[in-house]
């Protein structure tokens, strides 16, 4: 099976962890070991952001990214329901309702003119996800947030190196967020992170990482504890020197994978939108015209060939057996799309040889 997504781990890696064990520092008190420092640095300059901030999960940075724009309970966040359910999960878990709004069918991220329209009086906050690696479109996002006094949080989990407007996703947000989940294009098996470029909201995602702790046994607010280990950090440390050679090969299996399924007018192919460049976390196509048994069809009979064809995500948030008490909302887009959409291997595991294997195979099925 080639499988959809695939940590890539070298001996690198292993030699990190071991120095980290020998050290006999594997966390500090306050969320700031030396190779969780080391480690936040070379991300925030990476992705051209003042401050980075590691924690243990990508749900752990949404979480603190609502805490420190001051998101409570009575408030509401306004975010699409076509993404995984962490992104909304971490709203309730602050305690405000989360406003589902719907997608641009082209690159299934949230719509800037249906988030305008979600506004109410008690809105706080925009989520907006990089969904599959393809940047969320935040010039006209931010336009809004700014004409209403909201902040935006930019949920960067699937868009490490993507590039919008001519630089790195998280830019034109308050609070971007990152996953190093073990799908992720890197990873520290675990683990995640904040970027900001703003001092005080900076300090306080530190105060909430660690209990509120300004020093040992002090702490001035309400925290958690969502501290990178060591060992996490020194992965994410070695992972993040190969990232660009990661995505420079992800990208050459999506332009091949490109070259061959254009071939056909039954598939919408992903896009990259004009100065933007997408992480290729996911390579997701769409049948067009399909219902939800027609792909499902298709991906099965992708996984009996060998091929670890994926649909994510099958299920909108906004039609899960919980959320639908947050009022039931019409999304036609992100329906529709949930319905025909799956999602192909192009990690840098997967061989130029095995790519063809992919296409080939789409095309014969789609006949």
């Amino acid at each position: 099976m080639i499988p959809i997504n695939a940590p890539q781990i070298g001996q690198e890696e292993v030699e990190a962890v071991i120095q980290v064990l020998k050290s006999g520092i594997l966390t500090h008190s306050l969320g700031a070991g030396p190779m969780v420092k080391r480690f936040e640095a070379d991300f925030a300059k990476f992705v051209g952001a003042k401050h980075a901030v590691a924690v243990n999960s990508g749900t752990a940075a949404l979480h603190m990214a609502l805490a420190a724009v001051g998101v409570k309970r009575g408030d509401e966040v306004i975010l699409p329901s076509f993404t995984f359910v962490a992104t909304a999960e971490t709203v309730v878990m602050a305690g405000a309702k989360p406003v589902f709004a719907d997608i641009n069918p082209e690159t299934y991220n949230i719509s800037p003119d249906e988030v305008e329209k979600a506004i109410t009086k008690r809105a706080k906050a925009v989520i907006a996800v990089d969904l599959y690696g393809a940047p969320a479109d935040l010039k006209p996002i931010r336009e809004i947030t700014d004409k209403h006094g909201l902040k935006v949080i930019e949920d960067a989990a699937q868009a490490h190196g993507a590039v919008y407007d001519g630089k790195p996703v998280g830019a034109y947000a308050d609070i971007a967020c990152w996953s190093f989940y073990a799908s992720k294009n890197m990873t520290t098996g675990e683990g995640g992170m904040v970027t900001t470029n703003d001092d005080e909201l900076a300090e306080k995602l530190r105060l909430i990482r660690c209990h509120g702790e300004q020093q040992k046994y002090l702490s001035v607010m309400v925290g958690h504890n969502y501290r990178m280990p060591e060992i996490e950090a020194a992965i994410g440390y070695v992972q993040l020197q190969k990232l660009p050679r990661f995505l420079a090969k992800r990208r050459e299996n999506a332009e091949r994978l490109t070259a061959k399924l254009c071939k056909t007018d039954k598939l919408q192919l992903p896009k990259e939108l004009k100065d933007c460049r997408n992480s290729w976390y996911l390579y997701t196509v769409r049948l067009i015209g399909a219902d939800r048994k027609r792909r499902d069809n298709i991906v099965e009979q992708l996984r009996g060939k060998g091929i670890g064809a994926e649909v994510y995500y099958p299920w909108p948030i906004h039609t899960m057996p919980y959320y639908c008490r947050f009022g039931k909302r019409k999304l036609p887009e992100t329906e529709k799309a949930a319905e025909q959409v799956f999602s192909l291997p192009v990690h840098p595991g997967v061989s130029a040889e095995q790519i063809d294997l992919i296409g080939e195979n789409v095309l014969k099925l789609l006949k």
